[in-house]
């Protein structure tokens, strides 16, 4: 889609914006020609990017924000309200992975883990869909993982079991959202050409983990933020409750 094919004023929120994965994201989106506020638990990894992209702040803009927390998704709301007006994308984004052993993660971890990543997507539909179904707009896509789909467990069990549940609040959005013109949807990545990607798999495994995925390479992180773009079409309004698979061939359905 190029740039001047987005015929909405498009103002999108992309959490978790400073990993690989969400400045990737973002880049695309404000390459459409999109308004984006970068948010991120650590400020410092989302303002460099924000200056790469807008240094006057116009179009893209950095904001902190725990988007696990419902009050702070509702701040985020009103400050972009303030500046921009009402989002009309949002990508949940924000995760935490961690590997760990499925018999002796503990109690901490495996909570934590589930906490964040699932509350980050439920209060971002929640607080940010509700708006937008009251402007009677919006695109919401929430990013899951092959790990929620084949239960693998290379990136944790409690990060399996979470990004399973995403799937779920997914559906549940996109019935409840379907009539008030917001579309939610889900993209399911395999391993991609991320920093995530070689800091969680040890250097003397990763030639096996490629070799193991069918196309024989590591997914590209601008598709992601290309499939995003699509699906924050106003033309995408036939799509929702869906889920993406972009994993090389690792898991068909």
């Amino acid at each position: 889609m190029a740039r001047d094919e987005v015929t909405r004023d498009q103002i999108a929120i992309v959490t978790g914006a400073g990993g690989g994965m969400g400045r990737s994201i973002s880049r695309v989106l404000h390459a459409q020609g999109m308004k984006v506020l970068l948010t991120d638990i650590n400020e410092e990894g989302i303002q460099d990017i924000a200056e790469e992209l807008c240094p006057q702040g116009k179009t893209a803009w950095a904001l902190q924000q725990d988007a696990s927390q419902k009050s702070e998704a509702e701040e985020v709301l009103a400050l972009c309200r303030e500046r921009w007006g009402t989002p009309t994308v949002l990508v949940n984004n924000a995760a935490v992975t961690q590997t760990a052993d499925p018999l002796t993660i503990s109690q901490e971890d495996f909570d934590r883990v589930v906490r964040i990543n699932t509350d980050s997507v439920f209060f971002g539909c929640q607080v940010i869909g509700q708006a937008m179904a009251e402007s009677g707009y919006g695109r919401i896509v929430n990013m899951g993982s092959l790990a929620g789909l084949n239960g693998g467990t290379a990136t944790g069990v409690h990060y399996a079991a979470s990004k399973g549940a995403i799937g779920t609040i997914t559906k549940i959005f996109a019935k409840q959202y379907a009539a008030h013109g917001v579309t939610v949807n889900q993209i399911v990545p395999g391993p991609h050409d991320l920093p995530i990607v070689y800091k969680t798999v040890p250097e003397d495994k990763l030639e096996g983990v490629i070799s193991s995925i069918p196309v024989g390479r590591l997914g590209s992180p601008d598709f992601i933020g290309q499939t995003i773009a699509l699906l924050a079409s106003e033309d995408a309004y036939f799509v929702t409750g869906a889920s993406w698979d972009i994993n090389g061939g690792l898991y068909v359905r």
